[in-house]
């Protein structure tokens, strides 16, 4: 049985000034499913994320969503398929002077014609969902980081979205907290149905609720497959970045010229 393709990357390349980010990839995110793309830090992780969001087009290639290239669209087009999408940033990113309540609610007046009575009630729900329908009267200021990451869930599926995209969801939170969203993770992605694009450098967590992995390193895809095959990898870079070891493929310093000519001040 083949499986559905809803995000399909192909033959991509994108630079920032002369370096590039991405040399011609390609990697397919199926539906329905939760994939967790992972690498070292710089590896461009962020960067796929805005290139699924059309936010920055490649320089070659393309990234469709859900049958559209989100390089070639129109703003309409873009403006309708961001709709389905939510996004759960690495800072949670909820606005200072609004409540939690206030926070979720955001969307849904901004691109729904709902009543005030009908939002409210699906504002109360998604909170619900996430274990925060107490804290709707809270400001983000008063909310710990990881009640302030679920807050920032519940805001992300304010609008049922069919893609949701994880920015380093588990950043900086304690094993409880990071406990509780690898479980609300995985229980919104099947309950829902939804595609979800887990972008972290976390391993086991990430690993312990992924259907489909994409591992990431110099600007290529090394290894794509299920969790299993990640871990069962005898190819050095997957091995040095799931073990941490900070010996191997994987260089510690930035390109850069050699140390001792620069120190000499010779070109």
């Amino acid at each position: 049985m083949s499986v559905e393709v809803y995000v399909d990357v192909k033959n991509l390349s994108f630079y920032r000034a002369d370096r590039a980010i991405y040399k011609d990839i390609t990697l397919q995110i199926p539906k329905g499913k939760i994939t967790a793309v992972m690498g070292p830090s710089g590896v461009g992780k962020t960067t796929l994320l805005r290139l699924i969001g059309g936010q920055i087009a490649p320089h070659s290639g393309s990234v469709t969503v859900a049958g559209l290239d989100m390089s070639r669209a129109s703003r309409k087009e873009l403006f309708d398929a961001r709709r389905k999408m939510g996004m759960l940033f690495q800072s949670g990113a909820l606005f200072s002077d609004m409540s939690v309540f206030e926070n979720v609610a955001l969307p849904l007046q901004e691109h729904t014609e709902f009543d005030d009575v009908m939002i409210r009630d699906i504002v109360l729900m998604k909170l619900q969902s996430v274990g925060l329908r107490g804290a709707a009267h809270l400001m983000p200021a008063e909310l710990s980081g990881g009640m302030a990451r679920r807050a920032a869930l519940a805001r992300a599926i304010a609008l049922d979205p069919d893609l949701v995209m994880y920015d380093e969801p588990f950043a900086g939170q304690d094993p409880i907290s990071k406990g509780v969203l690898v479980e609300l993770i995985k229980r919104l992605n099947h309950a829902a149905n939804i595609t979800s694009v887990l972008v972290s450098h976390d391993v086991e967590d990430s690993l312990s609720i992924a259907d489909h992995v994409c591992l990431l390193s110099d600007g290529r895809v090394i290894l794509s497959g299920t969790a299993d095959e990640i871990r069962q990898s005898k190819d050095p870079r997957v091995v040095q970045f799931l073990q941490g070891h900070a010996d191997g493929p994987v260089g510690f310093h930035y390109p850069a010229q050699d140390y001792d000519k620069q120190l000499l001040g010779m070109n």
